[in-house]
């Protein structure tokens, strides 16, 4: 188990467990604590120089969250990866955002401020891409977000953010490789002028062509992070023999 040391901070009592929070989540997001990691309430409280009450708000946030499971008399373990799980979670995301597209096939999309700025941001020259992987995960999350709140629906749209937020620690890798922030400045490209042309059934084809490859590649990253994450825990535990 490896929790980064927290940086030294002015907080007040309660914004600590906001800040625990955000450190755990960044670890576990970043492999630093790996899926099957066990801990204890006390191990992390040390880690981060903080007492057991705003350490044990910010576990339970992250066990809601669905990250971290709970044992009660053997402590915290990080939630192992079940891919299938994911997956599941891919896949009811096509079927939001697809009937997102079908209801915005019947809508004045002309003067939808949603899709118009979805239209400056990705129907772009390749030189006025960007190029931060960050900055280009964040927006592409908001872009498939963008698609099923331009419905006006607004249950729709909050089952979709909560699918959303459960992927995120593993849709993020989508953006590690250059290629595929080129791809996917192409394919919403493509799902983009399919909407505006009125061409409902080849944009829900591209969203869903666009999703499955998504969820492809990420498998295919995560796997191989972990295997890399594993092998570094191992060499720094034997260092440390």
């Amino acid at each position: 188990m490896q929790i980064s040391r927290p940086t030294r901070s002015k907080d007040r009592p309660d914004n600590m467990a906001e800040r625990i929070y955000q450190q755990l989540k960044n670890d576990i997001f970043e492999f630093r604590l790996l899926p099957g990691d066990r801990f204890s309430e006390t191990d992390v409280a040390e880690r981060v120089e903080a007492s057991r009450t705003p350490v044990r708000q910010a576990l339970y946030r992250l066990e809601r969250e669905g990250y971290l499971e709970v044992y009660f008399r053997s402590g915290w373990q990080v939630r192992p990866f079940d891919f299938n799980y994911f997956e599941e979670l891919y896949d009811v995301r096509i079927v939001l955002e697809t009937a997102a597209l079908a209801r915005l096939g019947q809508a004045d999309i002309e003067a939808n401020p949603v899709l118009e700025e979805l239209r400056r941001l990705w129907l772009v020259p390749a030189s006025e891409r960007l190029a931060d992987t960050q900055q280009v995960s964040a927006l592409d999350e908001r872009f498939h977000c963008a698609l099923v709140q331009a419905t006006g629906n607004s249950e729709m749209a909050r089952m979709h953010f909560e699918i959303t937020e459960k992927i995120r620690i593993i849709r993020r890798l989508d953006f590690t490789q250059v290629p595929r922030i080129n791809a996917t400045y192409e394919e919403h490209g493509q799902i983009l002028t399919a909407i505006f042309q009125r061409r409902t059934e080849q944009a829900q084809q591209l969203l869903k062509s666009h999703i499955e490859i998504s969820k492809k590649e990420v498998r295919k990253i995560t796997i191989h992070m972990l295997h890399m994450a594993r092998q570094r825990a191992y060499v720094e535990s034997n260092a440390g023999l």
